[in-house]
């Protein structure tokens, strides 16, 4: 939570990545974590928190490598106390084909991948830049064609290629110039030429190739003739056995996970201006230590009474409005109902358009924290437009105090007429300008020209 707190403290440096994975990594382990506090005999506790460490650094690479970071951090070495790691292996699929590896952008690994995909006539299907705290990060996804034949004749869509780029420092990319990619990957840094004078600039990355058919290309083939084959049962720990929770215990949990899976939808970014993160980092603050201390109360019946104020003091640290989602969701999830006293809703007045109360305009000063464009794509299905989204945050209101935190708008429109970004939009906040009106032609211009998308149909919301 308190990781969570930082990385929305201030949205000019919002960091949507690190709530993702934060949330995301206690979504599943919250259980395990009230298993593993609640006993009143240490040892016992010690025993339990030792087996739920082990389950949960063995689901995968990148969780034993968060875990290790977040523990140094409070001055933990988890590695010590874990089993060696297993050497990464990609598997196979339900079909038993080899899978694609998550690979280092390093020159070896883009020279393995050359000789079987055709960069040079790829093309841009998505492009999203976005602030994580001080640094910038990208992803792209290309379409790439395979040089390679797929076996059966058929036809098939063009390979996707993901590439996840961190510590960008340069970024150039305009709509007109979307086809023809150069992957540079020197000893300093990354460099991906894109079109006619478009390209991104990073310290470093990885990629991965999302393709059904990697398996018959010359990688592909080299990939399975060492990969040991799919066996019905991994090598995977049993998950701890949390069903002997109280109710009250279980309440606790379940209500604590419903939190994550409201935290974890910044995932999405239209929802990140509508997940009241820092509330509920508010009124869970504190949350690990409690949760401790409730479950090493000794006997059953003490522990649970422990739980039940917990569940009631983190609702009246909450406005009513929240107070009332904790109790909706206590109740989706656990079926309690008889432990958060539930306030009443206050009446809530529509304003006049004809009181004279003044509308509140654009406001022109903005800093960009995420610009993502996608190109639409016809040989679906379904045909899908091409569509622009833009994360703003946004000083207070004209109403509201000079000193009143920043606020987030995310926004999106159909098949723009212009989508300009360059590095330079990323550099704080700037002068923000607005032409046209936000439910017609409408163009926002972002530090003079860094930013400039032209939405023809409109905008998805008014950026206010």
């Amino acid at each position: 939570m308190e990781q969570i707190a930082q990385s929305a403290a201030d949205v000019r440096w919002f960091d949507r990545e690190a709530i993702r994975a934060a949330s995301d990594v206690w979504d599943n382990n919250l259980f395990p974590l009230f298993w593993a506090a609640s006993s009143s005999d240490a040892d016992e506790r010690d025993r339990r928190a030792m087996t739920a460490l082990e389950w949960m650094a063995g689901l995968g690479e990148a969780r034993r490598t968060w875990m290790a970071e977040r523990a140094a951090i409070s001055g933990h070495d988890i590695e010590s106390l874990l089993p060696p790691a297993e050497p990464y292996n990609p598997g196979r699929d339900h079909l038993g084909h080899v899978m694609t590896p998550l690979r280092a952008i390093t020159r070896g690994n883009v020279e393995d991948l050359v000789p079987d995909y055709d960069l040079a006539t790829a093309s841009v299907r998505h492009l999203r830049v976005e602030r994580a705290g001080v640094r910038l990060t990208a992803f792209l996804a290309l379409a790439v064609d395979r040089t390679f034949s797929v076996g059966d004749g058929t036809s098939e869509s063009p390979a996707l290629l993901d590439l996840w780029l961190d510590g960008v420092t340069e970024t150039a990319f305009d709509v007109t110039g979307t086809r023809g990619v150069t992957l540079d990957a020197g000893s300093r840094e990354i460099g991906i030429s894109l079109g006619t004078g478009g390209r991104v600039r990073a310290a470093t990355g990885r990629f991965r190739l999302d393709d059904r058919s990697w398996h018959l290309s010359a990688a592909g083939r080299r990939a399975d003739a060492v990969t040991p084959p799919r066996t019905a049962h991994p090598g995977r720990l049993p998950p701890p056995p949390v069903e002997g929770l109280g109710a009250d215990a279980h309440a606790a949990a379940s209500l604590l996970r419903g939190v994550m899976w409201e935290l974890r939808s910044v995932r999405y970014a239209r929802r990140c201006d509508r997940v009241p993160v820092l509330p509920l980092c508010r009124a869970f603050s504190g949350a690990g230590e409690a949760i401790l201390a409730a479950g090493s109360r000794r006997g059953r019946r003490r522990r649970e009474a422990a739980f039940r104020d917990l569940i009631r003091a983190w609702a009246e640290r909450a406005d009513p409005e929240l107070a009332r989602w904790l109790a909706g969701t206590l109740e989706k999830l656990a079926g309690r109902t008889d432990l958060i006293e539930v306030p009443r809703a206050a009446e809530r007045t529509p304003p006049s358009l004809a009181d004279g109360t003044p509308v509140l305009g654009v406001p022109t000063e903005a800093a960009l924290t995420m610009a993502a464009w996608t190109a639409g794509d016809a040989d679906r299905c379904s045909e899908r437009s091409a569509v622009a989204q833009l994360q703003f945050a946004l000083p207070p209101r004209p109403d509201e105090s000079p000193s009143a935190p920043w606020r987030l708008r995310t926004v999106s429109c159909t098949e723009p007429d212009a989508f300009h970004l360059r590095s330079g939009a990323f550099e704080g906040p700037g002068p923000l300008v607005q032409t046209g009106r936000p439910t017609a032609a409408c163009r926002l211009d972002l530090h003079r020209g860094a930013l400039l998308v032209a939405a023809g149909d409109g905008w998805s919301a008014s950026v206010s």
